[in-house]
């Protein structure tokens, strides 16, 4: 298993600065990360700085919250793919999924899906931490009826972030055909071999230095 290019090496922090972005794609270059996931603002800087490699450059979409509207975050999607972005990671909106608004939940995903659609990949970021279980299948189920390419657990800004469990939850719901992405938490070569096993197919972290070299990092995301 070649868990480095299972990564996305992550750096969303607010006060990030160009020189964190900078070592970050360097050492996503040295390690051959699948990616570097950063912020809207940091995607063209990350964009040049990975250009030629194999390195995807990922950014995210009405992050934390979910909360934007469905245009602000189709619009966001689609400066992020002219800004160079090859793989988004929305957020979904979650106080209308516990609403039981399912027809707005979809659309809202959907309308990211078609901004992306042919030009970059999309993850959809349920929160699990903020979710029951019957509330995290119909949050993976909505996300696949609207044509997502993955499902990811969290944000790693809400009150928790991904667990084995979910995991196993996530794969179960969406089937053998569809991404899972553990994030938030995850610190350790440890911590990803059992995501793997539960059944991730992405790990979101901003430890991936630690993981790769077998050590343990004490980073919350």
């Amino acid at each position: 298993m070649n868990i480095a290019k299972m990564i996305d090496h992550t750096l969303l922090k607010a006060d990030a600065q160009k020189d964190q972005i900078i070592t970050i794609c360097e050492e996503a270059k040295t390690y051959n990360f699948a990616s570097v996931c950063v912020n809207p603002t940091w995607v063209k800087l990350a964009s040049e700085l990975l250009a030629g490699t194999e390195v995807k450059v990922c950014t995210v979409i009405g992050f934390p919250l979910g909360a934007t509207t469905s245009t602000t975050k189709a619009f966001e999607t689609e400066d992020a793919i002219k800004n160079g972005v090859t793989e988004v990671d929305m957020v979904i909106n979650i106080g209308a999924l516990k609403d039981k608004n399912y027809d707005l939940v979809r659309e809202d995903i959907k309308a990211v899906v078609e901004a992306a659609k042919g030009k970059a990949l999309t993850k959809v970021i349920i929160e699990t931490s903020l979710l029951n279980d019957e509330e995290k299948e119909i949050a993976c189920k909505l996300a696949v009826e609207a044509g997502t390419d993955f499902v990811k657990t969290s944000t790693g800004f809400s009150t928790g972030g991904a667990t084995v469990e979910d995991i196993a939850l996530m794969r179960k719901t969406v089937g053998p055909d569809i991404g899972v992405k553990a994030s938030g938490g995850v610190r350790s070569s440890e911590d990803t071999e059992k995501m793997v096993e539960a059944g991730a197919t992405r790990i979101g972290a901003s430890s991936g230095v630690a993981i790769v070299n077998g050590l343990t990092s004490n980073s919350d995301y």
